[in-house]
């Protein structure tokens, strides 16, 4: 099995196989990938549409002195096929084992970290301007899809390439899906560009004879905008945006034609300048479950290969976000729904389809998701924009001086919040209580469960200005009060919801301190650490008391709901009651939660110890979820554990 790929080790190998082996070796690629993917979970459909330009970028090109770029990466398993990382795809987006995204620490023929979209033009240049400087000579290669290409950051670069007009190549990989379906009025250009690469052949043919004659070489500049004037009018207009950057345009070509793709990118890399090559290709191909549903098996967990991917018996908590919008859409006509492309990752996509005139997908441009979503609330609409909370980040300007600013009632619905597991460094939302702290005018709420992530996105509809609701990736749950009877958890309705009031889930505080030696600990949370906090405490209870004369430890267990603003008349309440505080978020230790419980105690000059639980400042490798919450001190068991050493 594989006899063609254990022959490959590196792009060396590849140089020296003819179109038929390089066929053969295409089918063998595509039941490695569904094989090896299925087993450990991974970006599969967009990886199987780029084999053959992966294939062809490597025969023609010298990796890793020729650079090759690839935008966010999600199709990078060929290439690390190719580039004698197969057997990693054993340990694929495992912790400790082979990323699901190039890194320069893994290969030095990954030339660029990547995960975020729009990225590789902007880059690519840097490299090319970098290089003609330094006075060296290679290739740089930037190869972006046509849902990252909706992004700003590529336009931007785009202008400034046919500006610096550098020696470089830019391929767009046109499968007409980014995660979901493509939407956009630039999306539909793409598509409708059909220049034949003949004519532009045709052109550098002609230059080239023009130069061969001394009279042809002295009106060689006037001969160019000639012959661009003719291969203009052969071609249709739609295409005129490429070439009015400056830019030579080729394509489409057939992104699954070695032969094809390899005779373009010969001819391609002798033609000075920057250079875009239109390659169309299918999203999932050679698999029939995947090409017929691309969204489905983009990002998939582990499945079996011959019945393809199965709903799971749960729902996820996107899907309740959806839902839940979708059913207060019903009632209230001022609610609108946005997303940046991501409409099925967030849930949006059963808004979609019961409320089409009110949901708009902006594409890969959270920039423009969030003050268009300003505008709308300008105009006395209840915009809602539900987006991952690491591409908030991108957003972050805009969040600041279009809605908080202007005290816009826009509610960011930040999904992927904490850890999000195997897509690792770039995904992990773990930055977002931090980075919206700071921001005046805002509320920010995180649920400790599904139930009551329903309940803020109701409550929501009472805050006339800017809110922030975050919360976890996976499957609903629901911390019920059978399952923890030490402690009450009333579900009390939206009225409960006092902005930046607390809720009590413990109180077994006495009325004096440090009463007979009592050891008196206030734990809060705020959102989804509450679960592993309520499955530790009967286990810690019980220990401390076994090992103890007498009952010397009292708590009270508070789900904080609020990030800003808090209620700092209920906290003092509590603060100035004990004589250690435990605070814990899934957020990183610099900035979030805890700080603002410091900040009341330094304020207020009390004497109260602080342990402030959280992800410590370093960007976390990626892997499964539980097993890194463990390495961090934030599974049940490890809180467990550092809490009885406080008390202790």
């Amino acid at each position: 099995m594989y006899e063609l790929i254990s022959g490959v080790n590196s792009p060396s190998d590849i140089k020296k196989m003819n179109k038929e082996e390089l066929n053969d070796l295409s089918k063998d690629i595509r039941k490695f990938l569904i094989k090896k993917v299925s087993a450990r979970g991974g970006h599969l459909a967009s990886n199987l549409g780029v084999v053959e330009l992966t294939l062809a970028l490597h025969k023609v090109f010298n990796s890793p002195k020729d650079k090759i770029i690839w935008d966010v990466g999600h199709q990078a398993y060929v290439h690390k096929i190719l580039t004698g990382r197969k057997d990693g795809f054993d340990s694929l987006r495992q912790y400790g084992g082979m990323s699901g995204f190039p890194k320069e620490s893994e290969s030095e023929h990954d030339i660029f970290d990547t995960g975020h979209s729009s990225t590789s033009i902007s880059v690519a240049l840097g490299l090319a301007c970098a290089r003609d400087i330094q006075k060296e000579n290679y290739q740089v290669i930037a190869v972006i899809g046509d849902g990252a290409f909706t992004g700003g950051m590529a336009i931007e670069a785009l202008n400034n390439l046919g500006y610096l007009k550098k020696n470089m190549i830019v391929i767009l990989n046109d499968n007409e899906m980014s995660i979901d379906k493509n939407t956009g009025a630039f999306s539909s250009y793409m598509s409708k560009i059909m220049m034949n690469s003949d004519t532009l052949i045709m052109k550098e043919n002609l230059d080239k004879f023009m130069n061969m004659t001394q009279i042809g070489s002295k009106i060689s500049k006037r001969a160019n905008r000639l012959t661009d004037s003719i291969l203009t009018s052969l071609s249709p207009s739609e295409c005129g945006l490429i070439d009015a950057l400056g830019i030579k345009y080729f394509g489409p070509v057939d992104g699954h034609n070695i032969e094809e793709l390899v005779e373009t990118l010969e001819f391609i890399k002798n033609v000075d300048g920057p250079k875009f090559i239109h390659v169309k290709t299918v999203k999932g191909k050679g698999y029939k479950f995947a090409q017929d549903h691309p969204e489905d098996y983009h990002g998939v967990g582990k499945f079996d290969y011959r019945q393809g991917v199965k709903s799971g018996k749960k729902r996820s908590i996107s899907s309740i976000v959806g839902l839940t919008l979708a059913e207060m859409a019903n009632y209230n006509e001022s609610i609108v729904a946005i997303t940046a492309a991501m409409p099925t990752g967030t849930g949006l996509n059963i808004f979609s389809k019961l409320h089409p005139d009110r949901y708009f997908d902006v594409g890969i441009a959270e920039q423009h998701a969030t003050t268009f979503a300003a505008g709308l609330a300008k105009a006395g609409m209840k915009p809602y924009f539900a987006v991952y909370s690491t591409f908030l980040q991108r957003g972050y300007d805009q969040l600041i001086h279009d809605v908080c600013i202007t005290g816009k009632p826009v509610t960011f619905l930040i999904d992927r919040a904490g850890l999000v597991g195997n897509d690792g460094e770039t995904h992990h939302g773990i930055f977002d209580l931090s980075y919206l702290n700071p921001i005046p005018n805002l509320t920010v709420m995180a649920p400790m469960d599904s139930q009551e992530m329903i309940d803020m996105i109701r409550f929501s509809e009472r805050i006339d200005s800017p809110l922030a609701i975050r919360y976890p990736r996976g499957s609903e749950y629901v911390i019920s009060q059978k399952d923890y009877d030490f402690c009450r958890i009333d579900r009390e309705g939206l009225d409960s919801y006092s902005i930046g009031k607390p809720q009590v889930l413990i109180d077994e505080l006495g009325t004096g301190i440090n009463e007979n030696n009592l050891k008196k600990v206030a734990i809060i949370s705020i959102g989804n650490m509450m679960k592993p906090v309520l499955d530790c405490l009967p286990a810690l209870r019980h220990k401390y008391m076994e090992g103890h004369d007498g009952n010397n430890f009292e708590l009270i267990l508070l789900n904080a709901r609020y990030l800003k603003p808090l209620d700092e008349e209920a906290y003092l309440d509590v603060l100035t009651r004990v004589d250690h505080v435990i605070t814990l978020e899934d957020n990183v230790v610099t900035g979030g939660f805890g700080s603002n419980i410091l900040k009341i105690i330094s304020d207020n000059k009390l004497g109260t110890k602080l342990d402030i639980f959280a992800i410590p400042e370093r960007f976390i490798e990626h892997g499964d979820t539980d097993i890194l919450m463990d390495e961090l001190g934030l599974s049940a068991s490890k809180i467990g554990q550092r809490i009885l050493d406080i008390i202790e």
